[in-house]
């Protein structure tokens, strides 16, 4: 059974990937390689972009909460 990442759009609040990644930028750049559980920024705002810093609690970011599960796919 392969392993899986599991992305969790939490209720007004970022994006939590659970599953070792690693996170890119538009240029391909890596910008971190992450162990078990690393939050993205959702609502725009985070001075720490891609990751969430907590900004959107202060903008008072709305949205709704789901869960995507993708398998791994080796290169």
């Amino acid at each position: 059974m392969s392993e899986k990442i599991e992305i969790k759009a939490t209720k007004n609040g970022p994006l939590l990937v659970s599953g070792k990644a690693t996170v890119k930028d538009a240029n391909g750049v890596v910008s971190e390689t992450a162990g078990t559980m690393f939050a993205l920024c959702r609502c725009g705002q985070s001075s720490n972009k891609p990751f969430c810093d907590g900004t959107h609690k202060k903008v008072g970011f709305e949205a709704s909460e789901t869960l995507i599960s993708l398998p791994i796919i080796e290169s």
